[in-house]
């Protein structure tokens, strides 16, 4: 595969600030305050589609489940916790290496690795679970990335993504509000015309074999200063979950 999805100007913005991923007040606050929601998301539909109880401990126990754009490893480390095997990958060596110290420091088993999804694609691997989470609206060409995403779910598995739907509502929240307002964000950090609508998302995976399952809202409430699901409010952040049959 001679296609990239890799944007080297998005790689080169995540990889100046890649010492600051693990810091809750610093410039990736806002997935820090994400995470819960989006991580009890992950965690409660996964365990759904194997048949698990996702209050027990180790609930992921005996799945491979790969991060895609893991960054520093916000999402690995509690998928980890959660029983999974974990591989994370990122583009950016400086996010993995980022990954692989704080890993190590928490004494977590996670196969954190520079590359790409089509890379791994091309190379055959597969996975129970795939996640790609807040990343797509960074690469080069989402219709490929998404793909080769859908191609990497084995039979029977799952894949969940969470990006920005492309709205006024999400230009207006996502990027004035949180980069120019309240500076959330580095302005810059992202661009509403890479944002995907839900239809778009769906496409590339319907291409590579996946069901669409479920589509929720991720919403943020300035009164709790909390993020919550919202099956209805796709208007900013969405999460979709596609299945793979047996």
């Amino acid at each position: 595969m001679n296609a990239t999805t890799v944007d080297p100007a998005e790689v080169e913005r995540f990889s100046r600030i890649a010492d600051e991923w693990w810091d809750a007040g610093g410039k990736f606050a806002p997935l820090h305050r994400l995470n819960p929601a989006r991580v009890g998301f992950v965690r409660d539909r996964v365990a759904a589609r194997f048949d698990r109880d996702p209050l027990k401990p180790a609930p992921l126990a005996g799945l491979r489940l790969l991060d895609i754009g893991c960054g520093g490893g916000l999402v690995c480390e509690p998928m980890c916790r959660l029983g999974a095997q974990v591989v994370g990958i990122d583009a950016s060596d400086k996010n993995i290496a980022v990954a692989r110290l704080h890993a190590e420091r928490m004494r977590l088993a996670v196969d954190y690795r520079p590359g790409t999804a089509e890379a791994l694609h091309t190379a055959g691997e597969s996975f129970d679970v795939v996640l790609a989470l807040e990343i797509i609206e960074h690469v080069a060409d989402p219709g490929l990335f998404l793909n080769c995403c859908a191609h990497l779910v084995r039979p029977g598995g799952l894949l969940v993504l969470s990006t920005l739907n492309r709205t006024a509502k999400a230009y207006a929240l996502g990027i004035v509000g949180a980069e120019y307002v309240l500076r959330w964000l580095p302005r810059g950090t992202h661009d509403w015309r890479k944002f995907v609508k839900p239809s778009e998302a769906a496409r590339p995976l319907r291409a590579g074999g996946l069901s669409i399952a479920e589509l929720a809202g991720l919403v943020y409430s300035p009164i709790t200063g909390r993020w919550r699901v919202d099956p209805h409010d796709l208007d900013v952040n969405y999460l979709m979950v596609a299945t793979k049959p047996a």
